[in-house]
């Protein structure tokens, strides 16, 4: 089970993704204007940095590694590093720290992460390393360092979009001590709510791990009512969502996927609509098992504010014709 931080940061973490995005997407010719757009953004600078640190898979351990042998990282208390094509130098304001550098101590842990903070020198000094630190003219530094990258795609924004998509939340090991069942829980209640929040329509059920009337096991060793994660309902209209993310294992995919044709035609039969969220990422490694889900559904969208707002589009349209 995850610890009751996990649980709030997570769900905090995809929801300030695209403002985090939005950030790194902006053209800066050296740190001190990256640093300007963190500080004037409404996303605090230690969510800022608890992005950086989960994308770079740079759990606590290896924050206190760094603070612990920084000497030997930096023997000149700078950061030598490359940055499109050019040399540059960054000097360390406040690393390494007495004792143990903390996620505590950094405002990125337990309920601190839910806290505000203003960018501290202890902050940028992080942040530089996890922008560059494997750009690091020390080839030792650089292999410590190795998934120390972002910075590259800095100002980039598609660059940017397929690097984080190949690193995203779920993916990280910082988050898999939460059990995959455990984050799609937290995934599938993140659509919930949003859906409550955001769908306005008038005497609305949203049930999760609900069933739609009729629609059965195909297999035949049960015809047992089929479980999905979210039921969306309204008299005798019923919409079925399933959400599917990035530690969502192969084998549960390739089952959604081989079983989509045939819930498809079940529940259209029926007259009921199928709905699939989709993160986008890491599932590009199984295109053939996410095209199917895309072929046997009414309306597939991704995981991001936007297209949930289309998923509620459809919604409304289906429960709602001509704003009737």
């Amino acid at each position: 089970m995850p610890h009751l931080s996990e649980k709030r940061y997570i769900p905090k973490l995809i929801e300030t993704q695209e403002q985090f995005i939005a950030i790194l997407s902006v053209t800066v010719s050296e740190l001190s204007g990256l640093f300007q757009i963190v500080e004037a953004s409404t996303l605090s600078a230690n969510m800022f940095l608890k992005h950086l640190i989960v994308l770079a898979d740079f759990g606590g351990e290896m924050i206190k590694r760094v603070n612990g042998n920084f000497n030997s990282l930096f023997p000149l208390n700078r950061l030598e590093y490359l940055w499109s094509l050019q040399n540059y130098s960054y000097q360390f304001n406040s690393l390494p720290v007495p004792g143990q550098l903390t996620n505590t101590k950094l405002g990125i842990d337990g309920k601190k992460i839910l806290q505000n903070q203003s960018l501290s020198l202890v902050h940028k000094d992080l942040i530089v390393i996890l922008l560059f630190g494997a750009n690091s003219l020390n080839e030792k530094t650089a292999e410590v360092l190795a998934k120390c990258e972002i910075g590259n795609y800095l100002g980039q924004p598609d660059k940017l979009d397929k690097f984080i998509k190949q690193r995203y939340i779920w993916v990280s090991r910082i988050t898999s001590g939460s059990q995959s069942n455990t984050l799609g829980q937290i995934a599938q209640n993140f659509v919930k709510q949003y859906l409550q929040d955001n769908l306005d329509v008038r005497d609305i059920n949203i049930v999760p791990n609900g069933h739609l009337p009729g629609v059965r096991h195909t297999e035949e060793s049960s015809n047992g009512l089929t479980t999905f994660d979210i039921i969306v309902c309204k008299e005798e209209k019923f919409v079925a969502i399933e959400v599917s993310f990035q530690v969502t294992t192969n084998s549960v995919i390739e089952r959604k996927a081989g079983q989509a044709k045939s819930r498809f035609e079940q529940i259209e039969g029926a007259g009921y609509k199928m709905a699939y969220v989709i993160d986008g990422a890491g599932n590009f490694e199984r295109e053939n098992a996410i095209r199917n889900l895309c072929t046997y559904s009414h309306c597939t969208v991704a995981f991001s504010h936007d297209e949930l707002n289309v998923l509620c589009e459809f919604l409304r349209n289906y429960f709602v014709p001509n704003n009737e």
